[in-house]
């Protein structure tokens, strides 16, 4: 269970540049020849989790709990199966806000435009990572928790359709037209085109 320990405004934010060049660096804690994992240590906020292949692909949760290499949750544990089973090599575990918190009511109220921006950047990195990258929107109905989510949804739809990215969902959305969460689904769930833009212009 992760329970902030406060709002990351008053954090010492990382950047995501120098994070990575840390992440890329041999660790004695994981094999950073298998893993991704920026930045590459246990924090407050983490920008990305995830496995290294020729094939990947880029999971969209809601936020991170406290998976971390070779210590994955359930639902990463999910994403992996379900990414492998669809014909991918690898996943990376993005999420559309940075903070971890296991529940995600404990996520911050006031969203911090710092930390996204840095998301931000770990986003386009991992667009960069493949010539036409496949995204999972994964992230259930708990874009609904905050107000600021899906802000920062529509930033990361504009990031994509700039390198003509596709987008995926495991299975058909839910009632609420938002897509399923991982944690529950089979193996074997295939993924479905998604219409991201469609989603993001309802009412």
């Amino acid at each position: 269970m992760h329970i902030p320990q406060g709002t990351t405004d008053a954090l010492d934010l990382e950047l995501f540049g120098p994070a990575l060049e840390d992440a890329l660096r041999p660790s004695p804690e994981y094999d950073v020849d298998r893993w991704l994992y920026v930045p590459p240590h246990y924090s407050e906020y983490r920008y990305i989790l995830g496995t290294r292949g020729k094939r990947p692909l880029i999971c969209v949760g809601i936020n991170p709990s406290t998976a971390a290499p070779d210590a994955l949750d359930p639902t990463l544990r999910s994403v992996a199966r379900i990414a492998s089973s669809n014909g991918y090599d690898s996943f990376l575990m993005f999420n559309v806000y940075a903070q971890r918190a296991t529940r995600p009511d404990d996520m911050e109220r006031a969203f911090n435009p710092r930390l996204h921006a840095e998301n931000r950047q770990a986003f386009r990195y991992l667009l960069s990572l493949s010539a036409q990258p496949a995204i999972w929107a994964a992230w259930g109905n708990l874009i609904e928790k905050r107000e600021y989510l899906m802000d920062c949804v529509r930033d990361f739809a504009a990031d994509a359709r700039a390198v003509g990215a596709k987008w995926y969902t495991a299975g058909p959305p839910l009632k609420s037209g938002h897509p399923h969460h991982p944690l529950y689904l089979k193996r074997e769930t295939p993924l479905l085109p998604f219409d991201i833009y469609a989603y993001l212009s309802r009412p």
